[in-house]
């Protein structure tokens, strides 16, 4: 009897894809250049960048197509009106704000009486961070209960007012006295009141734009 020899070979895993590399779908009727330069000028791919930069020291580096694409939906939520995961970072942000200003505010105590100068450092830190977690609070207090802006109408009863009833604006007039009414009638640019304003001057024609002509064919198919 012989024996066998037993190997455990372990298959061979598909190579990952780098995590710097971009995809990005081809458009219809858009050359290569104008695509990357699209891409490259957006706000998602720009953020992208930076947030993939400030963040891989914290949590790695994170592919940059999928970091787009998580800043996209997040913007489409905002779009259609879902704030929570804006409320979710101003929420979190009030927390470390205050976990930084209790720390320095700590330094600041430990240097007190031996070393003034460090403890007026830390202490203006500590104070500028809770400076900036009360602004934060407020903010997020405004995105959860707007407030509410009353206008207040001004009527004015000097002068004359236009009238809008459905049919052409008509100009009314305030009477000098109660009860006496004045007429003012329409006066035609003519001496004699009922003779018609002559309109059989030389009228002027105006030329076709050649230009404008060629973009209507084109568009009017």
């Amino acid at each position: 009897m012989t024996a066998k020899k037993v190997t455990n070979k372990k298959k061979a895993l598909p190579a990952t894809s780098n995590a710097n590399e971009l995809l990005i779908i081809a458009e219809l009727g858009k050359s290569k250049e104008r695509m990357l330069a699209e891409v490259g000028l957006s706000p998602h791919t720009l953020n992208a960048m930076t947030t993939r930069h400030f963040n891989k020291y914290q949590m790695g580096v994170t592919d940059l197509t999928e970091t787009i694409g998580v800043l996209k939906e997040k913007q489409a939520k905002v779009n259609a009106g879902d704030m929570g995961g804006l409320e979710a970072t101003l929420t979190a942000q009030t927390v470390t704000l205050d976990a930084i200003f209790n720390e320095l505010a700590r330094r600041a105590a430990l240097n007190m009486g031996e070393y003034i100068n460090a403890t007026e450092s830390f202490m203006r830190l500590a104070l500028k961070a809770q400076a900036q977690c009360a602004r934060t609070i407020e903010v997020l207090a405004a995105m959860k209960n707007p407030p509410i802006v009353y206008a207040k109408q001004m009527n004015v009863a000097n002068g004359n007012q236009q009238v809008n009833n459905g049919s052409s604006p008509t100009n009314t007039h305030a009477p000098a006295h109660t009860g006496e009414i004045i007429n003012q009638p329409n006066e035609l640019l003519s001496e004699n009141k009922y003779e018609a304003m002559d309109t059989s001057g030389t009228a002027t024609t105006i030329g076709t734009d050649k230009a404008m002509a060629t973009v209507a064919t084109q568009h009017g198919g």
